[in-house]
């Protein structure tokens, strides 16, 4: 870049700054997020962010020396002569530094040639080509005291410093390590801690992109894509709670879901073989005394796997099966995969056909690969007509009584090949190809999913999706994919889940028990305590495994699965509080400790250990045959759920957790709703709840509403306060009444005794006697 004098507009709070050969737009949406935009004559539009960000900030743009210097509340950024750029915090702490020397890549001995071959083999080879033409990179100065998080759910640790990372979906059946650089989801979202002091960036670009963080040098991190515009967000904030807030405003919070989506499910590929295997699965549960929510159904329910059909000949009427099952408490999930078989006799074929829905080859023919069906198409979901199209053709399995729709094979992923990047496809309104779509393709059609449900019912729906970019989580929950019953991808489990959270996915789980090879008792118990506060808690299989339902392996494991399903359903109102909260905020769920307690430099590496909201922290067995642990306790004091027994923080404890035990402490002045031992979540609203307090006082705010549709987007919600003081004094306000029903009892369980508080009607107060 030229090193000459710096021209600057500044206008609505967009700030253009040119040097005799470039330019930079600064636009400043908040006090805490800057974007930073270079024009690279591509698309613009982002299929992250929704809907106008500004909000009116006082920020001043002064020259001062050799650069120009921006400054909000939160934000300082100075920009040199040459376009470099440098961000600090409100107290002039670094933050984002550019880079001032030169790259030095890691000689790996391969050249153009040798990559084909390596990939030929199997091998990992980086998904960015730095020899396009419109490649670029960002690097940035690295701290020796720099942690990175975030990215989705990349495999290894929670800590990603020292490792590189791909934005390309793409289908992986291999058993997922910690050196794949890609997976389902690109998620370009990265957060860090330098020197202890947080800040975000996100970059928004579809195309394929690579982060190092760290692992070619020590002295640098940085960002590359293969094409697009630098377009990229700096995300500021006085805590990482704060960034992570920053970013969710930027591509949204996850809707409350249904809370019956919080209970358990089950899923196997292969149940939906026959009308009469799933009523086996069903009856089982019954018989067993297990909690039951749902029931998933794979491609096996459909006619020659065609989306939006039913095999007649399992299912003579699949809709009185659906709704059998439901008048005994159990909905059915059924899966939808893109690809619409070649069948000219086949109406969604001919109906995508006929309008030119699906994606094209460059030569204009309709694209066409393998997949489930056989010989496919691929609906072009950046057509906002076809999501239209997609969205209206979710009524046929609503109508049949579907719960929901577990979206799958979404990268898109192909049997014969994968799909050559100049695929024709639509962004929007403009013609495109896979090259940029690729990324957003499991984006738009869990958007057009979750629209066709919301249209159709109302409520809040229901949508699984395998891959994902930022903001699809707006959408639909998601889970980690395909990975397999070893131990290695339980332990993987919590960083995976934790960075999800922290990338805005709070709705998120994993296969318990492992979906490919096969489980063990020890495992597929030790997975149902270590993910049972996962928000999305599905047991999941595929063919040609053994049977891992709770019930194969004897009554111990048998035993010890319902017991942690009933604690899972004991939370369910917590877990519920704790939506409700990230709903307004995007905190997650489930939590890596850093985001509670990021000044603790102990947790910044902690991988085997989780919290879920502020108050409960879980440290679940993730080696095969051990029966105790060390438990890292942050700052505080912490009680454990089991025994009581009281422990000071900042400390590690041995804890002991045979086979049916797990390590769950409460951080003492906690007070949690307790919710009732149940087989199946009623719909009706409850008239009675139970709150147990955790030491000797403490004060929380619990939340109620209809638990199904968005009318609590519109203030139809109440809110409890539940407060024990010093002297034992309990005391319970309505403090706002906006959804009719109310907890008629309330039961208050602190300091060894059970107070009961009933509802006068005539002073509008809880009462106790």
């Amino acid at each position: 870049m030229a090193n000459t004098k710096l021209t600057f507009s500044n206008e609505n709070q967009i700030i253009n700054i040119k040097n005799a050969t470039e330019s930079l737009q600064l636009s400043i949406l908040t006090d805490s997020i800057i974007r930073v935009f270079e024009n690279h004559k591509k698309a613009t539009n982002s299929y992250a962010i929704e809907g106008n960000k500004f909000k009116p900030t006082d920020y001043s743009v002064e020259q001062n020396g050799n650069h120009l210097e921006i400054t909000t509340t939160n934000l300082k950024l100075k920009v040199y002569k040459n376009l470099m750029l440098d961000v600090y915090d409100a107290n002039d702490q670094p933050l984002i530094m550019d880079y001032r020397g030169t790259r030095q890549p890691i000689d790996k001995h391969i050249d153009e040639a040798h990559k084909k071959i390596v990939r030929a083999e199997g091998h990992e080879v980086s998904a960015v080509n730095s020899a396009e033409d419109s490649y670029y990179e960002i690097v940035k100065t690295l701290a020796d005291d720099e942690q990175f998080y975030g990215l989705g759910d990349k495999t290894g640790y929670l800590n990603k410093r020292g490792y590189e990372y791909d934005n390309w979906n793409m289908d992986e059946p291999r058993p997922h390590i910690e050196t794949f650089t890609h997976l389902y989801k690109s998620i370009p979202a990265l957060f860090g801690l330098k020197n202890g002091h947080p800040y975000g960036m996100f970059f928004d670009n579809t195309y394929r992109s690579h982060f190092d963080l760290g692992k070619e040098n020590q002295g640098y991190y940085f960002y590359s894509a293969v094409d697009g515009n630098i377009d990229y967000y700096v995300l500021g904030g006085k805590t990482l709670k704060d960034v992570i807030s920053n970013y969710t405003y930027l591509t949204g919070t996850t809707p409350l879901p249904q809370r019956w989506m919080l209970g358990y499910q089950q899923s196997r590929w292969g149940y939906s073989m026959s009308q009469a295997k799933v009523e086996e699965i069903v009856d089982k549960f019954e018989e067993y005394d297990l909690p039951l929510e749902a029931v998933h159904f794979d491609i096996d329910y459909m006619d020659g796997y065609r989306v939006f059909t039913w095999d007649k000949n399992k299912y003579k009427n699949p809709k009185k099966l659906l709704s059998d099952l439901r008048k005994r408490g159990v909905r059915v999930i059924p899966i939808l995969d893109p690809g619409v078989k070649q069948d000219d006799n086949y109406n969604i074929y001919q109906e995508g056909v006929k309008n030119g829905y699906f994606a094209k080859g460059t030569d204009g023919s309709i694209y066409i690969n393998r997949v489930w069906p056989g010989k496919s198409a691929f609906p072009d979901f950046g057509n906002p007509d076809v999501r239209q199209w997609w969205a209206k053709h979710c009524k046929f399995l609503l109508d049949n009584g579907a719960a929901g729709i577990w979206t799958d094979m979404n990268e898109p992923a192909t049997f014969d090949g994968d799909m050559p990047e100049d695929v024709v496809m639509t962004d929007e309104d403009k013609p495109s190809s896979l090259k940029r779509m690729n990324n957003v393709y499991g984006h738009n059609m869990a958007k057009a999913t979750f629209e066709g449900i919301k249209n159709e019912t109302g409520k809040r729906p229901y949508v699984i999706t395998r891959a994902a970019y930022s903001g699809t989580q707006k959408y639909s929950t998601i889970w980690t994919g395909d990975n397999q019953s070893i131990w290695s991808h339980l332990q993987m489990m919590i960083p995976q889940m934790s960075n999800l959270g922290l990338s805005g996915f709070s709705f998120a789980g994993t296969d318990i028990g492992g979906f490919s090879a096969d489980t063990t008792p020890e495992l597929l118990t030790r997975w149902i305590e270590g993910a049972i506060f996962s928000p999305l808690l599905r047991n999941h299989c595929v063919l040609q495994v053994r049977d891992q339902e709770p019930w194969v392996f004897g009554d111990k494991v048998l035993n010890i699965y319902r017991k942690f399903l009933r604690l899972r359903y004991h939370f369910i109102p917590y877990l519920y509080d704790c939506f409700s909260l990230e709903a307004k905020n995007g905190l997650p769920v489930f939590r890596p400790l850093v985001l509670n307690y990021p000044g603790d430099p102990k947790v910044r590496n902690l991988n085997d250990e989780y919290m879920v909201g502020n108050q409960v922290l879980v440290a679940p067995i993730v080696q095969q045959g051990q029966t105790n642990r060390s438990v890292y306790l942050p700052e505080g004091s912490w009680i454990d759920l089991f025994t009581g027994v009281q422990y000071t923080g900042n400390t590690n404890i041995l804890a002991n957790a045979q086979l049916d035990q797990l390590p769950v402490f409460i951080k003492t002045g906690s007070i949690l709703p307790w919710g009732k031992a149940v087989n199946h979540l009623e719909d009706a609203p409850a008239d009675e709840m139970t709150f147990r307090l955790f030491g000797a006082r403490g004060s929380y705010v619990h939340y109620q509403d209809n638990g199904e549709d968005f009318k609590y987007q519109d203030g139809e919600y109440n809110l409890y306060n539940i407060k024990v003081s010093d002297n034992g004094h309990c005391c319970i306000e309505l403090t706002k009444h906006g959804y009719k029903p109310i907890y008629r009892t309330i039961h208050v369980e602190a300091n060894g005794k059970n107070l009961l508080f009933t509802y006068d009607d005539t002073t509008k107060t809880y009462v106790t006697k």
